[in-house]
């Protein structure tokens, strides 16, 4: 899917992720992990909300998204940043073909943008683009979707959000073998008096063990330095939706 509806309604829906703070829980494991600054990569960054926040706090940032539609609507946020923040460079380009113009000191993936990989063949080959221009010692950190909340939150759950602007109506069917969600967006918005606009997307969602992800990591050169629940240090507990994987680049990579 090109996510080119999607991208006109993502920010109108997603006003509860608070990016502020994921953006400062993220500095601080980078902070921890030695990097205050440097070039970092946010892969698959949708409408950029993450990637410019992490711009304002001293990273020098590069957005990667497939979308040219959600890459629109990051690079017109530029003029709601403060003039002394450096924007970010917004490249369009899969995860799996990532290419970059030289090294990296971090990279982040949130907001289960991994488990939009449709197989574990694409997952390691996007960690392993990641470690190929990761600098040794690096920090990737990134979060995907726990069991609990791909079979009981997703699952064959259906969900309506509405506010003043515009209503969605979210469908997911999950597969037979419990390892796909397929998913189903609406949106309908007022053309005039009685009369609503209404656009489709459909896209799946993959769960992926922490078995298999780790062994991915390491795979790509990759030790993982933990794995946790969001916004916090700790193991995942059992209703968590999102584990937060942290791993540092260990082994220089050949390339892919």
């Amino acid at each position: 899917m090109s996510y080119s509806v999607f991208a006109g309604y993502y920010d109108l829906f997603t006003d509860d992720v608070d990016y502020p703070r994921r953006a400062a829980w993220i500095a601080d494991v980078l902070r921890k992990n030695g990097l205050k600054d440097g070039l970092t990569l946010d892969l698959a960054c949708g409408t950029g909300s993450l990637t410019w926040e992490l711009a304002a706090r001293g990273y020098e940032m590069i957005g990667v998204d497939r979308s040219p539609e959600m890459l629109m609507e990051a690079m017109a946020k530029a003029g709601d940043c403060p003039e002394e923040v450096r924007p970010p460079l917004f490249l369009c380009q899969e995860m799996a073909s990532l290419d970059l113009y030289g090294t990296i000191t971090a990279a982040v993936c949130t907001l289960d943008s991994i488990n939009h990989l449709a197989s574990l063949e694409e997952v390691e080959k996007t960690f392993g683009l990641v470690g190929l221009f990761m600098e040794k010692d690096g920090i990737f950190i990134f979060d995907v979707n726990t069991r609990h909340k791909h079979i009981e939150v997703l699952g064959d759950n259906s969900y309506v959000y509405e506010n003043e602007e515009a209503m969605c109506v979210w469908r997911n069917s999950l597969s037979e073998d419990l390892t796909r969600v397929d998913i189903a967006l609406d949106f309908f918005t007022l053309a005039e008096e009685d009369l609503y606009c209404r656009e489709s997307e459909e896209f799946s969602e993959w769960y992926y063990s922490p078995e298999q992800l780790t062994a991915a990591l390491e795979k790509a050169g990759f030790e993982l330095l933990g794995r946790y629940g969001e916004f916090a240090e700790l193991p995942p507990a059992e209703d968590c939706q999102r584990a937060v994987y942290v791993a540092r680049k260990k082994i220089l990579s050949q390339k892919v």
